[in-house]
């Protein structure tokens, strides 16, 4: 089902339908991708037409990060300079009507688990159960941004590392002090970096490691638990993601392009096992080649939320934790560019 310009209420209301008795069975898998946070402000990475959102986007990869020389210091002066300013915007942003609606389907049971390629967290602030429940229910595939490791394990929380940063840095807090005064919003990719175009980072300083250095391991390098490009998912995520797919009986694709190979993989394992595959997302996709997933070209915020309503019934007024999730919510999608 595919719809051009916007769609018309009747449109929207056929596709939750479908949608509904998609997912009325139970026990099916969300996996979802950048698209479910565009309306939380969070740049995706691709348009709908299929290209990078951001035309200046040149991702760093991994080995880049990892080098223990100086071109390897200098990408990671980039990456934490950027990753400085784009935080703040990841960290200040809220939930948006998918994230609820995708929770009130986990708490109406009849989509329990959900896999997300995305580290910004919402899923999890979005949900109505424990943290404990909440991460046996959830996998990021991709890493978080909320957490900041050491090749040798050691962890910070990103909020107590960016205090970190603004002090070695305090020429870059009153930069970033200053676009909060004025309001001004560096572009934001869904990994929370930002375009720095303009912006000279080599005087950014790059701390590592202290509890390397305390144990006698200097210059340990520090990066985010998120997944970078050319980087391997750890086994245990890999074999968790499977282990989601072989336990539910239909898969639900929001928001994704599913252009990661961690992502695709998952969604051929479970055509392999005959399980239907169902995907709500604007633009092309992975997929598109594929006749047995069945594609719906729509919004998911209204889609979902209709969806949802019409799987709980009389639930969605008496029950006072669905009726919040049925109603909560931020809409603040960023400003495109051309």
């Amino acid at each position: 089902m595919r719809v051009t310009g916007p769609p018309s209420p009747a449109q929207i209301q056929v596709a939750a339908e479908r949608i509904a008795t998609f997912l009325k069975p139970k026990n099916a898998l969300v996996m979802t991708g950048a698209g479910v946070s565009v309306d939380s402000g969070i740049q995706a990475y691709r348009g709908s037409d299929g290209r990078y959102a951001n035309p200046n986007f040149k991702p760093i990869f991994y080995q880049e990060l990892m080098d223990s020389g100086p071109k390897g210091h200098a990408f990671r002066q980039r990456y934490w300079a950027g990753g400085y300013l784009g935080w703040r915007h990841v960290f200040r942003s809220d939930p948006n009507p998918t994230h609820f609606a995708l929770a009130a389907l986990q708490h109406l049971d009849v989509a329990p688990r959900l896999i997300t390629q995305n580290v910004d967290g919402l899923h999890q602030r979005a949900s109505p159960f424990s943290k404990q429940e909440t991460d046996s229910r959830t996998l990021e595939l991709h890493g978080t941004l909320n957490t900041v490791r050491c090749l040798r394990g050691h962890k910070m929380p990103r909020e107590e590392f960016q205090d970190v940063l603004s002090k070695l840095n305090p020429a870059w807090k009153a930069y970033s002090d200053e676009l909060d005064r004025t309001g001004q919003k560096p572009r934001t990719n869904p990994d929370g970096d930002v375009d720095l175009g303009g912006v000279r980072f080599a005087d950014f300083v790059v701390p590592e490691c202290a509890e390397c250095a305390a144990e006698g391991h200097p210059g340990s390098i520090l990066k985010l638990e998120v997944i970078f490009f050319g980087e391997s998912i750890p086994n245990e995520v890999k074999e968790r993601s499977f282990r989601m797919v072989d336990e539910s009986d239909r898969l639900l694709l929001v928001g994704t392009t599913l252009a990661t190979f961690s992502a695709f993989r998952l969604v051929k394992y479970a055509l392999e096992q005959n399980k239907p595959v169902v995907l709500l997302n604007l633009g092309p996709a992975r997929t598109d080649s594929i006749p047995q997933v069945e594609k719906i070209e729509l919004p998911s915020r209204e889609v979902l939320l209709e969806a949802c309503r019409l799987l709980a019934g009389s639930r969605a007024s008496e029950d006072q934790t669905l009726s919040r999730l049925l109603t909560s919510g931020v809409v603040k999608p960023p400003e495109m560019e051309d």
